[in-house]
């Protein structure tokens, strides 16, 4: 993938939605919800600080992540659906 993410930036690949409901259901594509996970594809080098130093980042590239439903940007990269969020727009890394 050619990007690179600014700042705290990470770009995401998020996982696809659900096709079936837990009881069998399967689902049209206008009822599917917005998958709110993913796995980071590429991190930028940290949010400037006002000392002129990077603070580091609490993720790393391959990491499994939760981020908000509506959080972060859509874009498209090499033909390739991915999302751009923020480190704080992160909720939580999946162990």
């Amino acid at each position: 993938m050619k990007i690179n993410p600014l700042d705290d930036r990470v770009v995401v690949r998020t996982n696809e939605a659900e096709e079936t409901t837990a009881g069998g259901i399967v689902l049209p594509d206008a009822a599917k919800e917005k998958p709110q996970r993913g796995t980071i594809v590429a991190v930028g080098p940290g949010r400037l600080l006002d000392s002129g130093e990077r603070a580091s980042l609490s993720i790393s590239v391959g990491d499994e992540i939760l981020f908000g439903k509506y959080g972060g940007t859509d874009i498209e990269v090499d033909g390739e659906e991915v999302k751009i969020l923020r480190e704080s727009d992160i909720l939580a890394k999946v162990l």
